[in-house]
């Protein structure tokens, strides 16, 4: 322990047999002696202590002390300046204070030797000064250790020391090292306001009364590693400016750290907290590392700042665990984590990334106006009993991808994006969200599952709105979806959200989604294209993103079509258009209904499973009327026909004039019955000019009476007969078709 060796150890000589080669007292003897201090004559002794002077080395060793030897030998050591004791090297190791010790404001200019010592009644060192190293390995306290305001400058070792009773520290300084590896405290133990500027090493020492080290000062490290506290342990106030180590540490009773500072790591691996753990308003300044610690109690971080990252990994929080109003200003490390009973982190910030990995929540998970940073992830989370997970806000992304939910359970988030992959609700949930792009591809949800876009600011459950400084005040609230791939859509509502990039294709049972409220869908191009020939025009309807992906990755795409992720041709998005044209129409919503059927066809009809006649009768059904769908499409080609009915009839169908019909007879000479045969000339092909007014009238009448499927009863040349005969078969279907294009747009 002390840079100074003392001198070799002679015994003294007093009980001892030397028949047997044995020691019997095991005092060393004072110089000049065979005896100890303790047994010396009066004279003797009185001789030696005389010849002290005030900062003197003394060597006692083994020593037994009374109280009355102890205040003699002190009294010989009194420096006059000061009243106290002055002592150089003292060396006490093995020696037994059979009364009080009382070192109170002695000063030990050297070093302090008391290993092994035994302090049979109590120990006073209050006010001790200790300018080398002070040794108090394995030393015995059987009562009070009092070092209230002591000064230690270089190194303090209490390893293996014992206190029986009370031990108190408070407002002492430890300049160096203080050791008190694996120390016994029986009794109370008090630091508080104790100051240690070199390491602080407790590990392995046993706390069974209260210890308290607030608002004690760790200048250097505090190594609390595998120590355990009986009682309460009271850290409160207390600042670790270096590492605090806490590793594999069992806390019995209350574990106060309240307000507590962190400069340095604080570490509490594998820490056992069996009571309450009070972490109300600390700061941790650099990492904290919670690594599977298990809180048996009550876990509460309160307003706790992290300044670093927070490091809770594979923790066990078997009761509440209360981070409300916490400050995560790093990475906030949740993985593996079991929250036994509520897991609080109302209001809680989270300055960076989240991570709730694994993390199981057996009651409530309460994140009420939290507010992540960063991004959240809750991938393979599972909770057990939640049933109300929010409202708070993320500006990253929300991941709740393989994330399972025992109970029912409503979820309000607002976020940039949340990902769902493989989710499952095992009961009904509805989700509530603003800003978000969501992408819930192979989740599972065996109950009903409503996913709906909130139009306001969530409303909190004290009335209040839930802020959403986050998000700039000109960004989009709305909510888009991205992908239902892989889902069961037999349960699945959709309310009031933007599907304009969402992925269809391989969700199952989509003709059983239900659509709710204002739910958008892409938009074919409006605009005219003049860059390809012949210029093309795409009349505005409901388009799936998979059929924009597939068009513009066709060479000689039209613009307007948009490239992205999704996958599959014609053939595998018409049974996607069927479905969702049967969704609309259960859902009594034809105009929708009639674009996805529009869809269809055109799917259909771009196929490639499909032989070449069919491809070219639904091409031809898709001219003439879109699919039955456009009804200015089949009007315009029903002007057409008319006018076309009109010029041929004009030009070669009218006969030239009326015919004249003539009677013809023979009358008898002799009188009697007359026969006339009345008879009417052919129809004359037209001459000279055709294009007349009175041609057009007639024309016109033709036209018209064949458009609804009636004789005009004109004359007509064979050309002209042909010509109406077409025109009675053609235009009828082509105003049928107008007609009822303008009922699937119309109809509810």
């Amino acid at each position: 322990m002390s840079t100074s060796e003392p001198p070799t150890w002679p015994y003294c000589e007093h009980g001892a047999d030397p028949a047997a080669d044995r020691v019997g007292c095991r005092g060393i003897h004072v110089p000049g002696h065979q005896k100890c201090l303790a047994h010396l004559r009066d004279a003797d002794r009185d001789a030696y202590l005389t010849g002290l002077t005030p900062g003197a080395s003394i060597d006692h060793r083994g020593t037994t002390f009374t109280a009355s030897l102890l205040n003699a030998l002190l009294t010989a050591l009194r420096d006059p300046a000061t009243g106290h004791p002055h002592l150089g090297d003292a060396w006490f190791e093995s020696a037994t204070f059979a009364g009080d010790a009382g070192f109170e404001s002695a000063t030990f200019a050297g070093d302090a030797g008391f290993e092994s010592a035994t302090f049979e009644r109590h120990a006073w060192f209050e006010s001790a000064t200790f300018a080398g190293d002070a040794g108090f390995e394995s030393a015995t306290f059987e009562r009070h250790a009092r070092f209230e305001l002591a000064t230690f400058k270089r190194y303090a070792g209490f390893e293996l020391a014992t206190f029986k009773r009370y031990a108190g520290f408070g407002s002492a300084t430890f300049n160096h090292g203080a050791e008190f590896l694996s120390a016994a405290f029986n009794g109370d133990a008090r630091f508080a306001v104790a100051t240690f500027n070199g390491n602080a090493i407790f590990r392995s020492a046993t706390f069974a009364g209260d210890a308290g080290f607030g608002p004690a000062l760790f200048n250097g490290n505090a190594i609390f590693g595998s120590a355990t506290f009986n009682g309460e342990a009271g850290f409160g106030t207390a600042t670790f400016n270096g590492e605090a180590g806490f590793e594999s540490a069992t806390f019995n009773g209350e574990a106060g750290f309240e307000a507590a500072t962190f400069n340095g790591e604080a570490g509490f691996e594998a820490a056992t907290f069996n009571g309450n753990a009070h972490f109300g308003s600390a700061t941790f300044g650099g990492n904290a590392r919670f690594l599977s610690a298990t809180f048996g109690g009550n876990a509460r971080f309160l307003s706790a700042t992290f300044g670093g990252n927070a490091r809770f990994l594979s923790a066990t929080f078997n009761h509440g665990a209360e981070f409300l109003w916490a400050t995560f200003n790093g990475d906030a490390h949740f993985g593996s984590a079991t929250f036994g009973g509520n897991a609080g982190f109302l209001s809680a910030t989270f300055g960076r990334d989240a991570w709730f990995r694994f993390a199981t929540f057996e009651d409530g998970a309460h994140f009420e106006s939290a507010t992540f940073k960063g991004d959240a992830w809750f991938e393979s989370a599972t909770f057990m009993e939640a049933d109300q997970f929010g409202p708070f806000v993320c500006a990253g992304r929300l991941n709740l991808s393989g994330a399972k939910f025992g109970g029912p359970a409503t979820l309000s988030f607002a976020a940039r994006r949340l990902e769902c992959h493989r989710t499952r609700w095992s009961s009904t949930a509805e989700i509530h969200l603003r800003y978000a792009t969501v992408d819930f591809a192979h989740a599972v949800f065996e109950y009903p599952l409503t996913i709906a876009a909130e139009p306001n600011p969530f409303v909190l459950n004290h009335g209040g709105q839930l802020a959403e400084d986050l998000f700039p005040s000109a960004y989009d609230p709305g909510v888009r979806v991205a992908s239902l791939r892989g889902v069961d859509a037999a349960h699945l509502v959709l309310a009031d959200l933007d599907l304009w990039e969402c992925l269809f294709a391989g969700t199952v049972h989509l003709d059983q989604l239900r659509l709710e409220g204002a739910c958008t869908f892409n938009t074919a191009p409006a605009a005219v294209q003049w860059r390809c020939w012949p210029p093309m025009r795409f009349t505005a309807r409901r388009v799936l993103a998979e059929e924009h992906h597939w068009r513009a990755s066709q060479p000689g795409a039209v613009q307007g079509w948009v490239l992205g992720a999704g996958r599959g041709g014609p053939l595998q998005l018409a049974p996607v258009y069927r479905a969702l044209r049967k969704a609309f129409e259960d859902g009594k919503h034809e105009p929708g209904a009639a674009d996805f059927y529009y869809g269809e066809m055109e799917m259909r009809r771009h196929a490639d499973d499909i032989p070449g006649s069919e491809r070219g009768l639904l091409t031809a059904y898709w001219a003439l009327s879109g699919y039955g769908l456009r009804a200015s499409r089949a009007l315009a080609w029903l002007g057409a026909a008319m006018l076309l009915t009109i010029v041929l009839l004009m030009a070669y169908g009218l006969a030239q004039d009326t015919p004249k019909q003539t009677v013809t007879g023979t009358v008898p000479a002799g009188g009697g019955k007359v026969t006339f045969e009345i008879d009417k000339d052919d129809p004359q092909n037209p001459t000279g000019d055709r294009f007349t007014g009175k041609r057009f009238e007639k024309a016109l009448n033709v036209t018209l009476n064949s458009v609804v499927f009636r004789s005009s009863g004109q004359d007509l040349t064979t050309a002209g007969t042909y010509i109406e005969m077409t025109s009675r078969l053609t235009e009828p279907v082509l105003l049928g078709l107008a007609v009822l294009a303008i009922r699937n747009r119309v109809k509810r």
